[in-house]
């Protein structure tokens, strides 16, 4: 089942266009990879499916919902590169936050907040608040965030950011975790390793433009790596 489609995008700002006529469609329980180097469009796209900008022209549809049905957004969760949250709340508190804004309360509020927190590492953390935790600590909290409700599509965008070794591969862990349990994954990122290991498929925007969208099982059958691979697209087909 195609869960996002977009279709025809394009995005101006003035004479420059963020996004040229991008067509992507991408299947439920998939872990799909958007990659670029900075300035590639990728931050706009994510934004334009969470309908926070709105594009100059195509539509982009979630779960058969136009991203400007709100419907679109039921079962949809976003963490940002960097997590940010009001500084005096709690680990605790901006996951049991995130719990009632999708209408969970009581005892199964608490257990999913306690699991969240222990999948992830920080129990300990679960009384400070985040204005005393570190770049990594609050990347941590925001990533429980995902685990909090149910969410059919997570979209990420630079994950691993902040991370430490240890945490990166823990976040590889619960991502392939995620999947198997029929979640489909939206990554941004530019961490090219991480994603051929972990993804299905991938899609290579530059400057607005859609040069690649496929598995990861295409690449690899074409270049030794998807480093190779991308470093190739970006800069026209040169090594």
């Amino acid at each position: 089942m195609d869960l996002i489609k977009i279709n025809d995008i394009t995005k101006s700002y003035g004479s420059e266009f963020s996004l040229e006529n991008v067509s992507l469609t991408i299947q439920q329980g998939k872990i799909f990879a958007l990659l670029g180097p900075n300035g590639a469009g990728k931050t706009t796209l994510v934004k334009l499916m969470l309908n926070l900008m709105h594009s100059d022209s195509g539509s982009i549809e979630i779960n058969g919902f136009n991203v400007n049905d709100k419907n679109s957004r039921q079962g949809v969760a976003f963490i940002a590169e960097k997590f940010t949250f009001f500084p005096f709340y709690t680990a605790s508190g901006v996951l049991e936050f995130f719990g009632k804004m999708k209408g969970i309360g009581g005892q199964e509020l608490k257990d999913q907040v306690d699991a969240a927190l222990e999948r992830l590492q920080i129990t300990e953390l679960a009384n400070r608040k985040l204005s005393r935790m570190s770049k990594g600590q609050m990347q941590r909290v925001g990533l429980a965030s995902i685990l909090i409700g149910k969410n059919d599509l997570i979209i990420l965008d630079e994950p691993f950011s902040g991370l430490d070794p240890i945490g990166i591969r823990e976040l590889k862990d619960i991502i392939r975790e995620l999947k198997e349990q029929g979640k489909t994954l939206f990554i941004n990122s530019h961490i090219l390793l991480e994603m051929e290991q972990l993804c299905d498929e991938v899609a290579i925007l530059n400057k607005g433009k859609l040069l690649f969208n496929g598995p990861v099982s295409e690449v690899l059958a074409k270049e030794k790596s998807l480093d190779d691979f991308f470093y190739k697209m970006v800069n026209g087909g040169r090594a």
